[in-house]
C-alpha cells in the first residue's frame, strides 16, 4: 500500500460517515464526479446521468441506482434531461456557510418541516457534518443552489428561513439542490419530496 493511501482511505472514511449521518435517512441523491471541462454545468449533467464515477472512488447516494424508472424512462432519473442553460439559469450561487446550512437543512424532509435542523438537540453535529462533506471540494470551490431563497442573497439563512425549491430539476413535486463546483471536482446533492 501507498503511504498516501491510508490517508486517502481515512478521509473517504470520515466522508462516507458524515453523508450517511446526513442524507441516508430521506430521499437523496449525492454523488461527485470529476470536473472535465471550462464549464462545470457539463460535469453536473454527467453526474446527474450517471455517466462519470466518484473520481476519488467514495461513497455516493443514490436512491434510484437501480430504479426501474431509470432504465424505462431516463438514466437521469429523477433528473429531467436538462442543458448547461438550464443548470446555470435555474442555479444561484451561494457562500460556502449557507452551502453548509443547505446541506444539513436537507437532512430532514424540508418540505414538511419549515426549519429542519434550527431546534434539533444535534444541530451542531448536523452541521459539522455539512461542513465536513464541503470540505472535500477545497477552500476555493464555489457553490450554487436550486432554492429560491438565493435568488436575491447569496447567504440566505437556511437554517432560519422556511427552505424553498425552485425550479424543477426532476420529475417529483418539490426537489431542492446544493451543487459544488472544485477545479477537480463537481458535487450533486439533491433532496426530493416525491408527492
Amino acid at each position: 500500500m501507498h503511504p498516501d493511501d491510508s490517508i486517502h482511505n481515512a478521509d473517504g472514511t470520515a466522508w462516507g460517515a458524515a453523508l450517511e449521518r446526513l442524507l441516508d435517512d430521506v430521499y437523496t441523491f449525492a454523488m461527485t464526479g470529476p470536473r472535465r471541462h471550462d464549464d462545470w454545468a457539463q460535469d453536473v449533467l454527467a453526474v446527474m446521468d450517471r455517466s462519470v464515477t466518484d473520481p476519488r472512488r467514495w461513497q455516493t447516494l443514490d436512491w434510484d441506482v437501480d430504479g426501474e424508472e431509470r432504465e424505462n424512462i431516463r438514466p437521469s432519473y429523477p433528473f429531467l434531461p436538462l442543458t448547461t442553460e438550464q443548470v446555470h439559469a435555474w442555479t444561484y450561487p451561494i457562500t460556502a456557510e449557507a452551502a453548509a446550512e443547505l446541506l444539513a437543512s436537507l437532512a430532514q424532509e424540508w418540505f414538511f418541516e419549515a426549519h429542519p435542523i434550527r431546534t434539533r438537540a444535534d444541530r451542531d453535529d448536523v452541521l459539522a457534518d455539512a461542513r465536513s462533506v464541503l470540505d472535500r471540494f477545497g477552500g476555493d470551490a464555489v457553490f450554487r443552489t436550486s432554492s429560491d431563497l438565493a435568488r436575491n442573497s447569496t447567504s440566505p439563512d437556511f437554517l432560519a428561513d422556511e427552505l424553498a425549491g425552485g425550479r424543477a430539476f426532476t420529475d417529483h413535486m418539490m426537489d431542492l439542490g446544493l451543487i459544488a463546483v472544485s477545479a477537480d471536482e463537481v458535487g450533486v446533492f439533491w433532496s426530493f419530496n416525491a408527492n
